[in-house]
Parts: C-alpha cells; sequence; structure tokens
C-alpha cells in the first residue's frame, strides 16, 4: 500500500463523521449517535544494510449516546457502560481493602 493510501484511509477513519452515526427516525424523533473516536498512527523507515518500512495505526471507536430531536428541542441521552461502572467499583473497593488492611 502507498504511503498517501494509507494517509487518506487513516484521514477518513479519523473524520467527524465516525463520532456521529446516521441519523434516524424513532417514534417521532430524530436520533443522531454520537461516539468517542481517537486514533493514531506512525510510519518508520530504516536505511541499513537492508532497507526497511514499517506503518502503524490503531483506533478506538466508543459510544457516548444519542441526541434525540423532537419539536424543535435538542436532548442528549448518554449511555451507560455497565462495564467501565462495574471496573470502577472493583478498583475502589480493591482501593479501600489495600487501605484497610495496611491500618492494621
Amino acid at each position: 500500500m502507498e504511503i498517501d493510501e494509507l494517509v487518506r484511509r487513516v484521514g477518513d477513519n479519523l473524520s467527524g463523521h465516525r463520532a456521529f452515526g446516521p441519523p434516524y427516525e424513532h417514534d417521532g424523533s430524530l436520533v443522531i449517535p454520537a461516539s468517542l473516536v481517537l486514533g493514531g498512527g506512525g510510519i518508520g523507515t530504516q536505511s541499513t544494510q537492508q532497507e526497511a518500512e514499517g506503518v502503524g495505526f490503531g483506533g478506538v471507536i466508543h459510544p457516548l449516546g444519542v441526541y434525540v430531536i423532537r419539536e424543535d428541542r435538542v436532548k442528549f441521552v448518554p449511555t451507560i457502560d455497565v462495564t467501565a461502572l462495574l471496573l470502577g467499583l472493583l478498583l475502589l473497593v480493591g482501593r479501600l481493602l489495600l487501605r484497610r488492611r495496611r491500618k492494621r
């Protein structure tokens, strides 16, 4: 793959249209999904006995919620990430247990 093609693809994947999903109608409301889009990449070359090139790219898209438009009013409805909530709760409990153990 040529470098120009790679840069174009990375730009397409990190552009604003990835942050907002296609709008759709539900119960008389217009619903627009919204996400957090993060990513990055790198290109490397090495000129020694053997010439080498390297390209890397990674990204993540995390849903944040939806915008609901009804009768000229806009409301943001956040998603509830149960996994993140449980992980945060486990970390908090673990931290409290460590503090308790250290006090003994």
